[in-house]
């Protein structure tokens, strides 16, 4: 089956075969995005949250190597191109509706996947003061 240029990923039959067939059939949102929560392979840890677009899970499927959708550039980005913080992909998964990604990845660099320079993305807990007022606290 050849698809369009536009739909390199196939569409499910029905609610049977998005469940439980064998097909990954990727369910992108009305942006033409999927969610993708990325972990260490090694110990778990949850190092981001990013979304990719079809060519990034296209190129991150075919290279082994981490590729995200980023909506503040509106540009695809291959992980660790600036940051040295590169991502083998060891494993990826899906959810039943298949809209939700869960990728596992061996982090190069120095172990670190945030901007910021840590090495996890979530590295804030929400934390409430005496009157009740949210807050965020720095776990470093």
């Amino acid at each position: 089956m050849t698809l369009p240029a536009a739909q390199p990923f196939p569409l499910p039959a029905d609610k049977e075969a998005l469940e439980e067939g064998a097909l990954f059939t990727p369910r992108f949102d009305a942006d033409g995005l999927i969610a993708c929560i990325t972990t260490d392979s090694h110990d778990g840890t949850v190092l981001m949250f990013a979304f990719m677009n079809a060519e990034a899970l296209r190129l991150t499927l075919e290279t082994g190597i981490a590729h995200y959708w980023s909506r503040s550039r509106q540009s695809l980005w291959r992980k660790g191109d600036t940051s040295g913080q590169t991502q083998k992909v060891t494993e990826i998964r899906t959810d039943c509706d298949q809209d939700v990604l869960l990728m596992r990845v061996e982090p190069g660099g120095d172990g670190g996947a945030c901007h910021t320079g840590r090495r996890s993305c979530f590295y804030r807990r929400l934390v409430s003061d005496r009157d009740g007022t949210t807050l965020v606290k720095d776990d470093a």
